[in-house]
């Protein structure tokens, strides 16, 4: 499975003129990949991940995964893409503090209103990530690198083909670090493509393919 970046602009109105989030971005991603994006805070990095994601149009080009353009497709279809072939880890913080942490890993799973038993997938994924002791915990008993990692699997709960994650490590110490890039590289050498944008040079240590992003325009290392 494929995701293919064509001619990507994104502008924004400012003032009289337009700004330009994104300029004419190309590059793709496939299965079992892992690209990593350096850039700065306001760079375009995370609208990438957003149009990449569905969650905002582009003003110009195309994001076609396996050669279809994402936003040719009806709402209904859209979201189907969100929710089943697409996890994102975001920026900031989205665990639910009244959740314990098997249910906050499990939410995904309703929210796509499938049908069955999450529990066993929501723990074997806790244990993937060095969480299997945690699941009964509250997320105010766990510490930011252990937050982090219990994002990670609620994103990989409805087993996604691409994982978009968003400056995973800016808060974390350096073996934390270490510790939660290894965790995308396993992913992604068992199969699902993770896409990771960071400012952070160091965690880009472990991907395949590095590019960097400068004033919208986005260029190989």
């Amino acid at each position: 499975m494929n995701i293919k970046v064509q001619n990507l602009t994104k502008e924004y109105p400012q003032g009289e003129q337009m700004f330009g989030a994104l300029k004419d971005v190309n590059f793709s991603i496939s299965s079992g990949e892992f690209i990593s994006i350096t850039g700065r805070s306001g760079s375009g990095k995370s609208t990438l991940l957003n149009i990449m994601a569905g969650l905002t149009l582009p003003t110009s080009g195309s994001v076609r995964l396996d050669g279809k353009d994402i936003f040719d497709q009806s709402d209904e279809a859209l979201s189907l893409y969100r929710n089943a072939t697409i996890g994102c880890v975001p920026q900031q913080s989205s665990i639910l503090a009244t959740l314990s942490v098997l249910d906050n890993v499990r939410l995904p799973f309703y929210l796509a209103k499938r049908e069955g038993d999450s529990v066993e997938t929501a723990r074997a994924l806790l244990k993937q990530v060095g969480l299997e002791k945690q699941g009964g915990k509250l997320p105010k008993r766990l510490s930011g690198g252990q937050l982090k990692r219990v994002a990670i699997a609620r994103a990989m709960l409805n087993r996604p083909r691409f994982l978009f994650v968003d400056e995973p490590t800016g808060d974390l110490d350096t073996e934390t670090t270490e510790e939660i890039i290894q965790i995308f590289r396993r992913v992604a050498d068992e199969g699902t493509a993770i896409l990771m944008v960071t400012h952070e040079l160091e965690t880009t240590e472990y991907a395949d393919k590095r590019f960097h992003m400068e004033n919208g325009v986005l260029n190989q290392k």
